[in-house]
Formats: structure tokens, sequence, C-alpha cells
């Protein structure tokens, strides 16, 4: 399924408090990408109700030089009782700009909402 193009619109606090706690980690080209969140918008969600979102900086930004499109960052879901329950997953365009949030999950139901930042970890409430 394609990814459903909506109005461009600034990062919402969540998508942001993600994202900063993400990137706060430090690997080459991090600084960059952290100082693009200012004009980062979300451009598409990936499927009705999702959380996971496709993203565009707009210009003029530095770019960022990771080797890989995907941010180096174990971001482990963890539910209240420290149960691994997803990830979140930061794309890059060829390693230069923030491309997507994704989120990705082991349970059964998909989540509705992005994690809260609990004690320095991510969690879901349940």
């Amino acid at each position: 399924m394609a990814p459903i193009s909506i109005d461009p619109r600034p990062l919402n606090t969540d998508e942001r408090t993600v994202l900063e706690h993400i990137l706060s980690a430090e690997f080459v080209g991090a600084s960059q990408l952290r100082n693009q969140l200012d004009r980062t918008e979300v451009t598409a969600v990936w499927w009705p109700d999702s959380v996971s979102v496709d993203l565009r900086v707009r210009e003029p930004y530095e770019h960022a030089a990771l080797r890989a499109e995907l941010v180096p960052v174990e971001a482990h879901v963890h539910d209240p009782s420290g149960t691994y329950v997803g990830e979140i997953l930061v794309w890059t365009d060829c390693g230069a700009t923030l491309a997507a949030l994704e989120i990705a999950w082991v349970t059964d139901e998909m989540p509705t909402s992005l994690p809260a930042i609990v004690d320095g970890r991510l969690s879901w409430s349940s």
C-alpha cells in the first residue's frame, strides 16, 4: 500500500519529542539531523490511522553524512512491565535529510499513538 499524501504540516508534539529523543544519540550526522527538525514537515501517513509518517525537510538545511538511509539508533519500545513491544525507525533520504518516522510493533494491535519517553526509554502504556 502506498503512503497517503496529506497537506504538509509541521511535526506534532509527539513526533517531535520522539525524534528529539532518538536524535539525541551521538552518531555521524546526528547534529545535522537535529538541526533539521524546525524545518521538517509531515507529508504522508503510511495507512489510515497510522502513526508512521513520511517527512520532508524544507530548504535551507545542512545535509547529514550518514552512510545508510536508516538512522543508526536502536529505539526499542517497551510496555510498563519492560516487555519489548516494538521499535521506532528513523529513515533518511540518502543519508542527508529526515525522510520517515516508522513505528514497528510486535503486538497484535497496531499502536494508535507514538510511545512516551519514560525514564529515558520509549514506552507504550499497553
